[in-house]
């Protein structure tokens, strides 16, 4: 058996293959001086990645007709082995050749989202147990950061590496200013602060004209309402945000150099707050300055503040506020925007936000309503449902009213599943469907509305209740509801349930950028989606439909150019 010495040349051979392709990716779990049996390590890795294979081809039999539900992620939670080896062979799945293997993504991405969110959360947790002298707001904001985007790689390391690199352009511009400024002889990761006001203004003064003169960072006016402004990551490549993670921003920097300001959780427009009074004086309100990241770094007085929102306020909201407090400012943003998505038909902000608000925050009985009624409303997780609804009645016995309802409804609906038998196979050529004219997997377009969507299913007619007939006005169609109507997804992200007659082929077929594509099709040839192998169990004679369907279309048009 041979040993190799991380971080000594090259990884081994075999790691160079395409059964760990992620290998240099993982190089940043171990230290350099660590010694590590190599050979170990690739048997390690593969058993994870058949593992992780074996239950990603699982899930789309298991969870076809249903989202996946609380309990339908216990097998990856018990696998045994470093889960650093499982979720990156999740990552290669979702770096397979794009219009291929669309199934596989659909239930890597679920199950990595999954992963990364727990361990996310977790971490939150045992940050919100910090005591509350604990100021680190950057590490805060970064976890709201990650668990909203867990897909993406950051981490508190690479942003404070990014800061850092800001940090020492204030350092040189600050060098032109005070050459002997006591700033410039700080250590990384020293926390020593300087009291002289003016030293400390030299600082600011030197922020100010690198953030907004030199790299151009702004307050983002032109596209306040975007969840993109409150993730830290963004906030540093786009250079823009909001008031609060601007200031979360300035403050960092500022700390860094010596300045020891303050987030202050100020109506609509949070601000920072720098001391010009003497060090164990009684202070008020008007002894310090405030500061507005968003504006520039402008340098305010009280009155200014008011004026900046059009209204007095109390001397308590000028005061400083922990990092608890300021990360329930930013997940009340985002909880915010959450309730204002139209597009989204997941919800996946409000729910991820709902997530963090309730983390630090768990006996909020109104969010925990809001909840269970998103839930029950996307149909997901009933068991999960009843357990919030429970906690709900033991915090507040006087929402029985509303509890009562969702309670009724939601078993209901678990007990409407329990009555399900088998799978509906829908035949092309029964009797009762010879008016179905599409198939699943074309592209399609919308006469009216115009949009592209992708059929995922269909009936030979409109299977809605009458209220829905009716509030959709189907009897103003010729054909009204005795017609054939068809599951689709559609580019914008959401589904609907169209009529066949306001449906017609897409001549130029593109892709449909939809979240729940790969819930129903293998792959993308161009032309037309391939249903899975469950979505084909339900509608056998569909594939060859459509091969002739693509066929007659295309033959038409290569007659038409000639």
């Amino acid at each position: 058996m041979f040993t190799w010495i991380r971080g000594c040349g090259d990884p081994p051979p075999w790691s160079r293959g395409r059964s760990i392709p992620g290998w240099p990716s993982l190089m940043k779990h171990y230290s350099p001086t660590d010694y590590v049996n190599w050979l170990e390590e690739y048997k390690v890795r593969q058993k994870a990645g058949l593992e992780a294979r074996k239950i990603v081809a699982s899930f789309s039999k298991r969870f076809f007709s249903e989202h996946v539900p609380c309990n339908g992620f216990s097998d990856i939670e018990n696998l045994e082995g470093p889960e650093i080896f499982f979720e990156d062979e999740l990552v290669c799945i979702l770096n397979m050749e794009g219009r291929k293997a669309l199934t596989w993504k659909y239930y890597a991405k679920k199950i990595l989202y999954y992963l990364r969110q727990q361990k996310i959360l977790n971490n939150l947790k045992a940050f919100l147990q910090q005591p509350d002298d604990y100021e680190s707001y950057l590490e805060g904001a970064i976890y709201i950061d990650q668990y909203c985007n867990p897909l993406s790689d950051i981490s508190l390391k690479d942003i404070q590496a990014q800061i850092d690199s800001i940090v020492e352009l204030v350092c040189k511009t600050l060098r032109g200013i005070n050459s002997r400024h006591p700033s410039l002889a700080f250590k990384a990761g020293e926390s020593s602060m300087i009291m002289e006001i003016e030293l400390q203004s030299q600082v600011l003064d030197a922020m100010n004209y690198v953030l907004y003169d030199q790299l151009k960072f702004k307050g983002n006016r032109m596209d306040y309402y975007n969840a993109l402004n409150l993730y830290m990551h963004q906030v540093l490549i786009r250079r823009t945000g909001i008031p609060i993670s601007m200031s979360l921003l300035y403050l960092t920097i500022a700390r860094q150099l010596g300045v020891p300001l303050e987030p202050v959780n100020f109506p609509s427009h949070f601000l920072l707050r720098w001391c010009q009074g003497a060090e164990g004086a009684t202070l008020d309100i008007f002894d310090y300055i405030y500061i507005d990241a968003f504006g520039k770094g402008k340098q305010l007085t009280v009155k200014e503040c008011e004026y900046l929102i059009g209204q007095h306020v109390t001397a308590a909201l000028y005061g400083v506020v922990n990092v608890k407090k300021v990360l329930q400012r930013m997940v009340g943003n985002l909880l915010s925007l959450g309730k204002r998505e139209g597009i989204d038909q997941s919800y996946q902000l409000l729910r991820d936000s709902l997530d963090l608000y309730l983390a630090m925050y768990p006996d909020q009985v109104q969010l925990l309503l809001l909840q269970a009624r998103l839930y029950f409303h996307l149909g997901i997780w009933p068991e999960k449902v009843l357990d919030i609804l429970q906690h709900i009645q033991t915090l507040d016995p006087g929402q029985h009213g509303a509890v009562g309802y969702l309670v009724q409804h939601t078993l209901e609906h678990i007990e409407r599943k329990k009555e399900e038998v088998g799978v509906e196979v829908k035949l092309r050529s029964h009797e009762k469907h010879r008016d179905v004219c599409y198939s699943i997997g074309l592209i399609m377009k919308h006469k009216r509305y115009g949009y592209n969507c992708v059929i995922y299913g269909w009936d030979p007619t409109c299977m809605m209740g009458h209220e829905w007939i009716r509030n959709m006005n189907v009897h103003s169609l010729p054909h009204g509801h005795h017609q054939p109507f068809y599951n689709v997804l559609v580019e914008d992200g959401s589904c609907r349930y169209a009529a066949q007659e306001n449906l017609e082929y897409n001549v130029e077929p593109q892709e449909i950028s939809h979240p729940d594509v790969g819930r129903y099709f293998s792959e993308f040839t161009g032309t037309h989606y391939i249903p899975n192998a469950e979505l084909e169990i339900r509608y056998p004679e569909d594939l060859e439909s459509v091969y002739e369907t693509v066929q007659n279309i295309y033959s038409a048009k290569k007659e038409d150019v000639e």
